[in-house]
């Protein structure tokens, strides 16, 4: 299972620097976009503990 877990990370890995050097602005956009989504993550988590502890 191990060797399974390595090979694919290998080929996530591979596909990821594919991707940042034949479509390198593709690759930001896709960041930019997974960086808004985990930070409004964090917003609405941080709100949700904000309204619970005033209530």
């Amino acid at each position: 299972m191990k060797l399974v877990k390595r090979i694919l990370l290998g080929l996530v890995i591979a596909f990821a620097v594919f991707y940042l050097v034949t479509r390198p602005q593709d690759a930001a956009t896709a960041v930019q976009v997974a960086f808004g989504a985990v930070w409004g993550a964090g917003v609405a988590v941080t709100e949700f503990f904000v309204t619970l502890a005033s209530s």
